[in-house]
């Protein structure tokens, strides 16, 4: 037991090319199962798509066992946004089969593993130049992406009709209209819950196009905490810290 819990560690910490791989392997994995939610969202669920889910929902409670596992401290662990997310996902897909017409819309928090994309980013920092330089702009476009598809698979399931042929473009297209303010009008939400929820995508879907606008444009920093003062954001080529005159050994390639 003790060899094999060092083994799953090796896997989900490790700098090895083997564990770097596996970790990325997590990655698409989350990837197709992020799009299996997505397409299976509005349609009825028979054996094959009752069956997949359940494959799915037991990879992703393999990995959850395997991280509350290996984890220092496994109660800040579950007190993790992204840890309470896989939970609800993982029930969601594990009692799939139980879920009579009514109660078919749970199925949204599907949607909830998108999530999870916040737990890469330790290894995206540790692993990539590039996203360590783009950081804040990486960010703010996750912030942005799980913000809109989370949206539209709301839209999705509570006010676009099961008649339409394009269920899923139609809540995306709405939910990308409304975001950026444009107001088409060719589809509407007409309820009085559909009018809040469509001011709720553009309040907080403004907010987060206008976050991703300063990532993108403001000068770019770099993280490293400042070992005398604190201070983690500096600027790429930085020697001394700006706040306290530390100096700073920040990692760089360099200027060609």
């Amino acid at each position: 037991m003790v060899r094999l819990k060092q083994t799953v560690k090796f896997l989900y910490v490790a700098h090895d090319p083997v564990s770097v791989w596996f970790r990325y392997g997590l990655i698409v994995f989350d990837a197709v199962s992020i799009v299996f939610f997505i397409a299976t969202a509005n349609v009825t669920h028979g054996p094959g798509i009752t069956f997949a889910s359940l494959c799915i929902g037991f990879v992703i409670l393999v990995d959850f066992l395997a991280r509350l596992w290996i984890a220092k401290d496994r109660w800040k662990l579950l007190r993790k946004v992204y840890t309470l997310a896989d939970i609800v996902v993982i029930v969601s897909l594990l009692l799939d089969p139980f879920l009579p017409g009514n109660l078919a819309f749970v199925r949204i928090l599907r949607a909830l593993r998108l999530i999870h994309s916040y737990h890469l980013l330790r290894d995206l920092r540790r692993d990539s130049q590039f996203f360590r330089t783009h950081e804040d702009a990486v960010i703010a476009a996750i912030n942005l992406m799980v913000f809109v598809f989370a949206t539209s698979t709301a839209v999705l399931v509570f006010f676009i009709p099961d008649s339409s042929q394009t269920a899923y473009i139609d809540a995306l297209y709405f939910t990308m209209a409304t975001l950026t303010t444009t107001g088409f009008g060719d589809i509407t939400l007409d309820t009085p819950g559909g009018k809040l929820f469509s001011v709720f995508i553009m309040v907080v879907g403004v907010a987060l196009f206008v976050r991703l606008a300063q990532a993108i444009f403001m000068p770019q920093k770099v993280r490293h905490k400042c070992p005398s003062c604190g201070l983690y954001r500096h600027d790429p080529d930085a020697v001394h810290c700006k706040h306290c005159g530390e100096v700073l050994k920040i990692e760089t390639g360099g200027t060609v």
